[in-house]
């Protein structure tokens, strides 16, 4: 059977209830399976992991929106992750059977859907995205939900399908296609967002760190602590180990220490072969986040 995987990252990861009732919701559309749920209270944002054949994605989305957009109010919402909506982001990754064009085509067509039935602005990123300027989402979400307004008046700020003004409470939200990636967060020993903040432009590609890692510097001030969020786009070239020793090094550097780690969601099994837990100081990790122990009971 063709199995795509899909993840999508909704603002809310302090309200047990709501969480629940949207994961439910996919459970009452039927045809796909949630295999994982990674609700983070900091970021204030859960990461939901599915798993089914592309055809059945359609209700399954849908039914997500309703019930997210029915629990979730982006003029209230406040988390230390970027988001643009009350559903931020939702990838489609190719898993067996199924070609990265099959999900372009699946994202693009569920994006239609829900900008057409929820009158939500939805942009296309990775290799979804109509347009270079957009394949990056970093970029797509700069201005988050409180400049969205802004963004989608600005020139080059329309969006690829629905209206051209955010949904009153849910923002807009963005889809996409790509390949796996990791999101891996290291937590220092340091209240300093500065110091995270610098961390994380020297470990990130794109300031010149390492290849195909993501890094944004975060406050958890409930903690009393920052962290460095990474999303590791190709764990075959830069390793989880390989980010957490770049995390380690910039700390000692400026003088403070890493406390711990986290792997948020599901990961390859092969990610994990030239580590252990101890040596990335992994926290809260379970064997039932290997997604191939996951996908070996559908």
């Amino acid at each position: 059977m063709p199995l795509v995987e899909c993840v999508p990252n909704v603002s809310e990861g302090r309200r047990p209830d709501a969480i629940e009732s949207i994961v439910a919701s996919v459970g009452r559309a039927g045809g796909i399976r949630v295999l994982d749920v990674s609700p983070d209270v900091s970021h204030n944002r859960s990461v939901l992991t599915m798993v089914g054949p592309p055809a059945a994605f359609a209700d399954a989305i849908r039914a997500l929106f309703e019930q997210a957009v029915a629990v979730i109010d982006m003029r209230s919402h406040q988390g230390a992750h970027p988001r643009l909506g009350a559903v931020d982001v939702v990838p489609f990754i190719p898993l067996e059977g199924v070609t990265m064009a099959e999900c372009v085509t699946l994202a693009r067509e569920t994006a239609a859907m829900v900008a057409a039935r929820f009158g939500m602005p939805v942009f296309l990123y990775e290799e979804a995205a109509t347009r270079a300027s957009r394949r990056n989402l970093a970029d797509v979400r700069r201005g988050e939900f409180e400049g969205l307004a802004a963004k989608l008046t600005s020139p080059d700020g329309a969006p690829d399908f629905g209206p051209a003004v955010p949904h009153p409470t849910a923002g807009a939200t963005v889809f996409g296609a790509r390949m796996p990636l990791i999101a891996f967060n290291v937590n220092l020993a340091t209240p300093s967002i500065e110091i995270a903040r610098a961390i994380a432009k020297s470990v990130r590609e794109s300031s010149g760190g390492l290849r195909f890692v993501k890094a944004l510097g975060i406050n958890l001030p409930e903690r009393g602590i920052v962290q460095v969020s990474m999303n590791l786009t190709n764990y075959q070239e830069t390793s989880i180990q390989q980010a957490f020793e770049a995390v380690e090094t910039g700390a000692s550097q400026h003088g403070t220490t890493v406390l711990e780690s986290k792997i948020v969601g599901l990961v390859p099994a092969a990610a994990l072969d030239d580590t252990t837990r101890r040596h990335l100081r992994l926290a809260g990790f379970d064997e039932r986040q290997i997604l191939e122990h996951r996908l070996s009971g559908l």
